[in-house]
């Protein structure tokens, strides 16, 4: 301790490099909140490589054959893989290849870089997977609405979003993708007529290639002539439609056939995919995803500036929008409203100080040591690269009433010590520079110990893995260097200003006696502890009966993962029977905008049907998203979110699951899902699957609490199969390469060139007329090539067979697999997936090769807890040997320690009176909890030891050492617990959600530890105490009536001689 103690002398006598090193904390940490990023959480994206690959036109069960299937066998022997997810859609497959935590994510996209190379030519020609942008788990930050009035036409909106609108907002750093959605996607198309190219003699091959090369143009070298050198072009592209119907084809005799003779040249609108309306009016919506570790409150500030720059070079009547989804509108509510709490906490500290110490000088010594300490925090998260956030805010939050712990321990001890020197004769008075080093001196011991053992409490959050690791971290974090900031002030800034400001002599003649406030307290604490020495066992058996009571609670408490967050906004994924047109579900989305509309709350939607560009985030063409944005007035959220069930139901057909952005976000990185339970059945035969689905959705759906159950929709599509007459084909001299290039040359459309006005690039189509493409008649009406430059019905030589296939299938670590969801309204998650367990366990019998596991964030919480439940073992046990390092002594460390069950009682019950519901941040609390609770027991056992060995009797050592500490007891718990009032109150604001339940149980925690420590340590102590005097008295004895021979001792044996 001599190191320490040179500390506070140094502090003492070098007051200007102290005041000038507290000074360059406070400037350093203002200028590192300054450029520190805002975010709402840490990042919390997993390493994940997402692989896209366009099938052209495969259905779900070929794509999965023939792209998915080779891709996830390439990819899952990679190194670090976890997990391998994918979903096979009609034209698309998406694997998701999830890495371990701590992967960098560049290496891992690297690795699968090496494995899609190492696949070669194992895919259909032509198919080549693209590797998605690595964007943030935060997913979209602003979505942009374009709506526009009579004069812009949709497809004219589509253009300018795709070809202004879209690449300003990605030349904005920090964007990694832009995904528009909605309008008519602008196309040239050539429209081929069979009649026509039949009485022309046109083959689709001939037209194919006159297409292909109808708008292009040559390069021809160079010709130098009169000293210049001049490029020499074939001027051959053109954006007019004329010129291009003017195109030749072929020559039949003397006459040119033109394409303009065989086929429509035209403007049109791409086959839809998807569309998007804003409050149920159509618009173009623009989806904007921020790069992992970006500032989101700069990039949607950036993107805010460009797009009000590029609104003035549309046309009038076109209205961009950034409202729809903003999340930078949560982020800085929540760390607004974590701030606010903080500086509430702040102020209720400083009453709390003032009321006790009833001098403002002491009070402003004491809590100087919060903004020194929060500055300097700043400083240190600033170097290890964190940025500020609900996390980093919340962990200061929390710590802030513990901040002036340390501080106030000292002031009261140097304060009281100074008013003693005073009260002594002239001539015996020590300088109050010696006092004041003492009197910090003597408490540096409990200061430091208390203050270790808190952070030492916290080591178990560091142990946390996962998601949870990655959010709960950085509080810990910020925790604990706060409270070694504040240690570091106690040891040098605090003694320093005690110097200065409380040595005076005025100041001390006109404070000699203690506070009014003070003096009541000991009168009150002096007369309450007597009767509680007096009935001791009565008060011990109440408190172990409380004890085993508040442990009864706590078994039959619910348990969850995160708590809900409060982000303003809602998530509704409505899904359609499968096989239902684009056009039949977009009404369907419009009538669900519309009872949405009619809940009181609700005053904005965006909805987004189908799916856009090959982005991720891609819906089937039965699904949409709709974003609801609300504002909370008399009713609670759950509420409102049940009032909106409630008049979805009244739209038929369509399954809908209501989240929040965050969450459900969270939730699909945890589980695949967007929803708080995943029950995930994998076999091999989908339609055995979806029955199985139905009949654990049907043996679940009455459980209470659930809602939003549904079944994956992996049911039968329709299809139209035109099936191949070998035979047939053979006789009309068609090979099997002919059909085939046939089918996906007329009905899809093949893309064979491109048509650019100015710098805007368009596809350029060629496929059959609608004439012979809108109905199945109409598909064997057309007319394919024969081997004899002749045409014949498709129906001829192929059979139109209405048929069916999944239009989706997922897969899970390469098995198919069906997902039944469902989320929790009105109880913890935890006690809801034991519910199903035991449900399904008992209804469901699973044929072979078959098998049901539960996905979702209570898998999470309960890895989670084992975790925590481990490492809090451990950290009892080195605050054990802390303990013991400072007493010496098994029995004290015990005693100290009983502080922790005590602290329980009131933990306990708060969670009980609160939610009922023991979650991840609640068990931090507890955690949080057993440091703060060992202070207390810490101040009261060392004053009992000081006083025993200055020979005072064992009454006397218990009543006046509890009095003694009575003040910093109470002051230290009053401050760590009301500090916490605002994180209590406000706990359902947006960014207290995490911290709230953290809050109430060291809230709780603090006022039953504190009331009980100052009556039960006293109990505990005196005897200890007696038991200890008694043994050592029959020792004494016994030693004297027997009068042995003297022996040798060792050194250890004498030195514990004489300390006892």
């Amino acid at each position: 301790m001599d190191f320490i103690n040179n500390i506070i002398r140094y502090s003492l006598h070098n007051r200007l490099v102290v005041l000038i090193g507290a000074l360059l904390v406070v400037v350093g940490g203002y200028f590192s909140s300054r450029q520190m990023d805002i975010d709402v959480f840490p990042d919390l994206t997993a390493p994940t490589v997402v692989l896209m690959t366009d099938t052209q036109g495969m259905t779900a069960e070929e794509t999965e054959r023939l792209v998915t299937f080779p891709i996830e066998t390439a990819v899952n022997g990679a190194t670090d893989v976890r997990r391998v997810r994918s979903t096979s859609l009609n034209g698309y497959s998406f694997v998701w290849v999830e890495f371990n935590w701590g992967t960098d994510i560049y290496r891992a996209r690297q690795t699968v870089n090496e494995k899609m190379v190492a696949m070669g030519d194992e895919l259909p020609e032509g198919i080549t997977p693209v590797m998605a942008p690595q964007s943030s788990i935060m997913g979209e930050i602003l979505f942009v609405s374009m709506q526009a009035g009579d004069t812009t036409g949709m497809m004219e909106l589509r253009t300018l979003a795709d070809w202004v609108v879209k690449p300003a907002i990605l030349a904005t750093g920090g964007v990694a993708q832009v995904t528009v959605i909605g309008g008519d996607v602008k196309e040239y198309q050539v429209l081929a007529d069979a009649a026509r190219m039949q009485a022309y003699g046109v083959t689709m091959e001939e037209l194919a290639a006159a297409v292909e090369g109808m708008s292009q143009n040559s390069t021809g070298g160079v010709v130098r002539e009169y000293g210049n050198e001049y490029a020499l072009r074939g001027m051959g592209r053109t954006s007019d439609l004329a010129a291009m119907a003017s195109t030749l084809v072929k020559n039949t005799g003397s006459q040119p056939v033109t394409v303009g003779d065989v086929a429509q040249v035209r403007i049109g609108s791409a086959v839809r995919m998807g569309m998007a309306s804003r409050n149920g009016q159509p618009a173009v919506i623009l989806s904007i995803s921020k790069q992992p570790s970006i500032n989101t409150l700069d990039v949607t500030e950036q993107i805010e500036r460009n797009l009000q720059d590029i609104q003035k070079s549309l046309p009038a009547d076109v209205h961009l929008d950034t409202h729809v989804f903003r999340q930078a509108d949560f982020i800085s509510t929540s760390v607004h409203n974590v701030g606010r709490a903080l500086l509430e906490g702040a102020v209720f500290v400083i009453i709390v100080l003032f009321v006790f110490l009833g001098s403002f000088r002491t009070t402003i010594i004491s809590v100087v040591a919060i903004p020194v300490s929060l500055l300097g925090t700043l400083i240190v998260l600033y170097a290890l690269g964190m940025d500020v956030n609900t996390m980093t805010l919340g962990g200061m939050c929390i710590a802030i009433g513990s901040l002036v712990d340390d501080a106030i321990i000292d002031v009261e001890n140097v304060y009281k010590r100074l008013r003693e020197n005073r009260r002594r004769p002239l001539a015996e008075r020590l300088p109050a520079i010696r006092i004041v080093f003492e009197a910090s001196s003597e408490i540096r011991s409990s200061i430091l110990n208390a203050t270790f053992i808190i952070m030492v409490a916290f080591v178990p959050l560091f142990f946390l893995s996962g998601m949870e690791g990655r959010m709960l971290k950085p509080l810990g974090l910020a925790y604990i260097i706060s409270l070694f900031m504040s240690l570091i002030v106690a040891m040098t800034l605090t003694p320093l200003l005690c110097n200065m400001i409380l040595t005076g002599d005025r100041y001390l003649c006109a404070n000699e006696q203690d506070s009014r406030v003070t003096s009541w307290l000991s009168r009150a604490y002096f007369r309450s502890l007597g009767w509680v020495l007096g009935h001791h066992r009565s008060v011990m058996g109440g408190t172990a009966a409380v004890f085993v009571v508040a442990l009864g609670l706590l078994l039959g408490m619910g348990n969850s993962f995160l708590p809900e967050f409060n982000e303003g906004s809602a998530v509704v994924s409505a899904v359609a029977q499968p096989g239902v047109s684009l056009d039949v579900n977009g009404e369907l989305g419009r009538m669900l905008e519309e009872e949405l509309l009619k809940v009181p709350e609700v005053y904005e939607t965006a909805r987004r049907t189908g799916r856009g560009e090959l982005d991720e985030h891609s819906q089937a063409i039965n699904s949409s998203e709709i974003e609801v944005r609300f504002r909370l007035a008399h009713r609670s959220r759950q509420e409102v979110f049940n009032d909106m069930r409630r008049h979805m139901a009244a739209v038929p057909g369509v399954v809908c699951a209501i989240g929040q952005p965050l969450g459900h976000r969270i939730d699909h990185m945890l589980s695949g899902t967007r929803a708080n339970i995943a029950i995930k059945l994998f076999g091999s035969d989908l339609s055995r699957m979806f029955m199985l689905g139905n009949q654990i959705k049907n043996a679940i759906e009455g459980i209470d609490g659930l809602v939003d159950v549904a079944v994956e929709q992996q049911t039968e599509t329709p299809q139209l199969q035109i099936r191949a007459r070998r035979q047939a084909l053979a006789q009309y001299g068609i090979s099997m390469q002919e059909f085939n290039r046939y089918v996906e040359l007329a009905f899809p459309g093949a893309r064979l060139g491109d048509i650019y006005e100015g710098q805007r690039r368009f596809d350029l189509v060629l496929r059959l007329d609608s004439n012979y493409t809108a109905t199945a008649a109409q598909v064997g009406r057309s007319l394919i090539d024969t081997g004899n430059g002749r045409k014949v019905a498709l129906q001829d030589v192929a059979d139109i067979v209405s048929s069916g296939g999944p239009g989706s299938i997922s897969r899970e670590n390469v098995q198919r697999k069906l997902v039944v969801q469902a989320n929790v309204s009105g109880r913890d998650v935890g006690s809801a997936v034991e519910e199903i367990q035991r449900t399904l366990d008992r209804q469901i019998t699973l044929p072979e090769g078959y098998r049901i596991e539960y996905g979702g964030q209570f898998e999470s919480a309960r890895s989670a807890r084992h975790t925590l439940l481990l490492t809090t073992a451990i950290a009892i046990l080195v605050i054990f040997l802390l303990l013991y390092g400072e007493f010496h002594e098994v029995s004290l460390s015990l005693i100290v320690l009983m502080g922790l069950p005590l602290a329980l009682i009131g933990g306990i019950l708060a969670v009980y009176c609160t939610s009922a519901v023991i979650s991840i941040p609640s068990i931090i609390g507890f955690i949080t909890l057993f440091g703060i609770a060992t202070r207390n027991g810490i101040l009261l056992v060392s004053k009992y030891r000081h006083l025993q060995e200055q020979g005072t009797p064992l009454h006397e050592t218990v009543l006046h050492g509890s009095i003694d500490r009575l003040n910093p007891i109470l002051m230290t718990a009053l401050t760590s617990a009301l500090a916490l009032i605002p994180l209590i109150v406000n706990r359902d604001e947006p960014g207290n959600e995490i911290q709230s339940p953290m809050a109430i149980v060291v809230l709780g925690g603090l006022v039953s530890s504190t009331l009980l420590n100052i009556y039960v340590m006293p109990i505990v102590y005196r005897w200890y105490a007696q038991r200890r005097g008694l043994h050592e008295a029959r020792r004494a004895a016994g030693t004297a009536h027997e009068a042995p021979l003297p022996e040798p001792q060792s050194g250890a044996e004498v030195s514990e001689e004489s300390r006892n």
